[in-house]
């Protein structure tokens, strides 16, 4: 609900420098403009202030002429008083009439340009009008009229008043919130034979995730937990040889029960799932075993999903299947009641050359025959026109699942790994990563992972043990 959201800690951006332009300093034709692109963080923060929640500003299934959110009208008016105060004529203006016409709609991810002309000054009255007129993307008007000024007499410079970023990305703590209700879960570490992922394994305890049992050989452990001053007292140790036997133990107590989850400690991630996989031993079902990573980003208004970006590397058809079931799984105990799923490839048309578009082809037509049910697919899609409603409209594409996408399905594990990483690196996102299609959750983190997308994969582990217990007869 948009009324729920928390503004967390606001860091400051840089301030810059403000200069008017008086009266006298104007002249007939002299224009300022501004752009920017509305976000649906834009809409819900417009609400938290505006206290105007209607439906259509706040619900993505809501019925307008206009088939989805849009923008307030006065999120756009402000741009105007914005190019008013700061630029033209700027600090020291008096705003005394607007006339304004509203021609279309905004929505999220239109790109607004709102320009301000001077038609006339008025010597006597120092009173100054402004023409305005406001445009989207497609260049259709969006806001025109004309604005009526009383301009400074005189110049001001200075310093402005440094403003906020805010960062909604409060997933996470949202998460770790829910998820303690349902208490820490017995965890097999394997082979946490490092400082970094004993550590991960004792943060996620002291956070009251995971019950960790450690399963690897107790003299290198406790070498481990000695030179980096960790400690282990009071937590079980299952003393093993190597990581091999580690893994499958873990594998063991799994099938014992003992266990609600797997997480990776410093073996290969090859090793642990060869004993997870193992045909007569290991802990498959009916689903093949994928990998997802759960991401958000400022840039982009919900968090999402990649896969698979991990375990499978050229999945055929079948594979890319259960990879998406896995994924929609996922999204329902997320709390997604019908995910939107967006089949990735290079181009958004089905190109017989490519095979990831005819995979995408046929991956949407066994969604609508009932073979991959509880969410929306679209595909093939760019990754653009799956991220950006604006690109999409460009390119005229109509899709329920364009430019809002909760699941983005890669078409191989090399390109979705370095989407996920261009997106940690360079987009500044967050992410968790957990094994699904096992009979139990796995958590397979990367050396690279902060401490906190740690935390938040384990917390994704407690919510699906908990999914597991009410599934068990």
């Amino acid at each position: 609900m948009i009324n729920s959201i928390e503004l967390p800690t606001a860091k400051a951006l840089k301030p810059c420098s403000i200069v008017n332009r008086t009266f006298d300093e104007i002249t007939i034709g002299d224009n300022a403009t501004v752009q920017r692109t509305l976000t649906t963080q834009d809409i819900e923060l417009f609400a938290i202030l505006s206290g105007d929640v209607s439906p259509q500003q706040a619900k993505n299934d809501f019925i307008t002429d206009y088939h989805g959110i849009i923008a307030h009208s006065m999120w756009g008016t402000s741009m105007i008083t914005e190019l008013i105060s700061t630029q033209l004529p700027g600090a020291g203006t008096a705003l005394l009439h607007q006339q304004l016409e509203f021609k279309s709609p905004i929505q999220p991810s239109d790109t607004l340009t709102v320009t301000l002309t001077v038609s006339n000054k008025d010597t006597q009255t120092k009173q100054v009008t402004l023409c305005c007129r406001s445009t989207n993307q497609h260049d259709q008007e969006v806001i025109v009229g004309t604005v009526i000024v009383t301009a400074p007499l005189i110049r001001i410079e200075r310093i402005s008043t440094a403003l906020p970023t805010l960062n909604f990305r409060n997933g996470a703590k949202r998460l770790l919130a829910h998820v303690h209700t349902y208490g820490a879960i017995q965890v097999g570490v394997v082979h946490p034979c490092d400082t970094l992922s004993l550590s991960s394994a004792l943060d996620a305890y002291a956070a009251g995730l995971i019950i960790p049992i450690l399963i690897a050989p107790r003299d290198k452990l406790m070498k481990v937990a000695n030179e980096s001053n960790l400690d282990l007292s009071g937590i079980e140790i299952i003393d093993v040889e190597h990581s091999h036997a580690a893994a499958n133990r873990a594998v063991e107590l799994a099938h014992e029960g003992k266990v609600e989850a797997l997480m990776k400690g410093s073996l290969h991630t090859d090793e642990l799932m060869g004993a997870v996989v193992a045909s007569t031993t290991g802990l498959r079902t009916s689903r093949r075993i994928t990998h997802c990573f759960i991401m958000q980003t400022p840039a982009y208004p919900r968090p999402f999903i990649i896969t698979d970006a991990a375990i499978n590397i050229a999945p055929s058809l079948e594979g890319k299947a259960d990879i998406i079931r896995n994924a929609i799984d996922l999204a329902h105990a997320l709390g997604i009641a019908q995910p939107r799923v967006a089949i990735l490839a290079a181009v958004e048309t089905v190109n017989p050359s490519m095979q990831s578009t005819l995979d995408a082809a046929a991956l949407c037509k066994m969604a609508d025959r009932g073979q991959i049910t509880g969410a929306l697919l679209d595909g093939p899609l760019a990754f653009d026109n799956a991220v950006s409603m604006a690109a999409a409209k460009i390119k005229g594409i109509v899709s329920e699942v364009a430019g809002q996408a909760d699941i983005l399905v890669v078409p191989d594990l090399e390109s979705g790994n370095m989407l996920a990483k261009q997106l940690e690196y360079l987009g500044d996102a967050e992410s968790a990563g957990i094994v699904l299609g096992a009979k139990l959750p796995i958590i397979l983190t990367s050396r690279a992972d902060t401490r906190e997308s740690r935390i938040a994969s384990c917390a994704i582990a407690v919510l699906l043990a908990q999914i597991n217990r009410k599934d068990l007869p």
